[in-house]
């Protein structure tokens, strides 16, 4: 009988080692899957403050909650199955499902840049009253929602991509992992970037003159702050779309516009030596966004000028 349980407690501590070396594996795994979808989580924490401009203080966090909320839904109920199942059955549907998901992104930020620069609009912006708050709230949260199933179909894609050689059940439990840890990581700075002129205005009461002095930059800097990622955040859109337009035909054996894409970005590259790294990828991103303008304003036409979708 000792020998007996002797021989189960060690096969207990070998199960029981297994157990942590699969957890720590999955822990590395989702740390590498993660990083590598960094330039897409970037640019979701910088769209995403742009729908919760114009509400009231008291509603700001309300609204973050939901987008989050919503934000989870799209990763762990709608594209961690979808993921799993098109890895196992269609891995060849991936690429062109994400490139149209590209295409509603360039869209989204043509369609911003058209209404900035005095072209006709389709759906309320900032600058039209506000009748209905409650349906203005419900507009701009579905909008969100909207805009991060994209973002996160990408993240999930790039993750997806990371983890493929591992086994299926290994594979959901590293995305379900990604997608809660950056959904957190994002709607937890978005909620820091809105709150920050409540921090601001807190600490312009309190009697020490250093507080004052921080709070009254805080103050002045939030409403710029605010502008400049709403700028970020269609340039973003722009860019996102743009790459995944570019990165999705050199996937599927057009390599012409990646080429032309990367050869200039090399050029950059070359010509600022030490700098390098940062100018190129800036390149990059700036073609990509290019790409992105030219491809959402034709769609854009094609939606309100020949099919007179939205047209008022």
């Amino acid at each position: 009988m000792p020998s007996g349980l002797v021989a189960l407690l060690d096969d207990i501590s070998l199960i029981a080692r297994a157990a942590a070396a699969s957890i720590d594996d999955v822990g590395v795994a989702a740390a590498k899957a993660g990083s590598k979808a960094a330039g897409v989580v970037i640019d979701d924490a910088a769209v995403t403050p742009s729908y919760v401009t114009n509400f009231t203080p008291d509603r700001e966090l309300p609204i973050i909650w939901q987008i989050a909320k919503g934000s989870l839904k799209n990763k762990l109920i709608i594209l961690l199955p979808a993921a799993l199942l098109l890895s196992a059955f269609l891995p060849w549907a991936i690429t062109p499902l994400l490139m149209l998901g590209g295409l509603f992104l360039c869209y989204e930020g043509a369609e911003k840049v058209i209404e900035k620069l005095g072209g006709a609009h389709h759906g309320k912006t900032l600058e039209d009253p506000i009748e209905d708050v409650a349906a203005f709230e419900k507009a701009r949260i579905s909008g969100a929602i909207r805009t991060d199933l994209i973002l996160s179909a990408e993240i999930m894609a790039i993750a997806l991509a990371e983890v493929a050689t591992e086994p299926l059940a290994t594979r959901g439990i590293i995305l379900a992992v990604v997608g809660i840890a950056i959904t957190v990581l994002v709607y937890g700075a978005v909620a820091l970037i809105v709150k920050m002129d409540d921090v601001g205005l807190h600490l312009s009461e309190r009697r020490n003159s250093g507080s004052q002095a921080l709070g009254r930059f805080l103050l002045l800097a939030m409403p710029r702050l605010l502008t400049v990622l709403s700028v970020v955040g269609t340039v973003a859109m722009l860019w996102v779309g743009g790459g995944i337009i570019l990165h999705g035909l050199e996937e599927l054996g057009w390599h012409g516009p990646s080429d032309v894409a990367h050869m200039i970005q090399r050029g950059v590259e070359q010509a600022t030596g030490a700098l390098a790294a940062v100018t190129g990828w800036l390149t990059y991103a700036a073609v990509s966004a290019v790409v992105g303008l030219v491809l959402g304003a034709i769609v854009a036409f094609v939606l309100h000028k020949v099919l007179k979708v939205g047209a008022h």
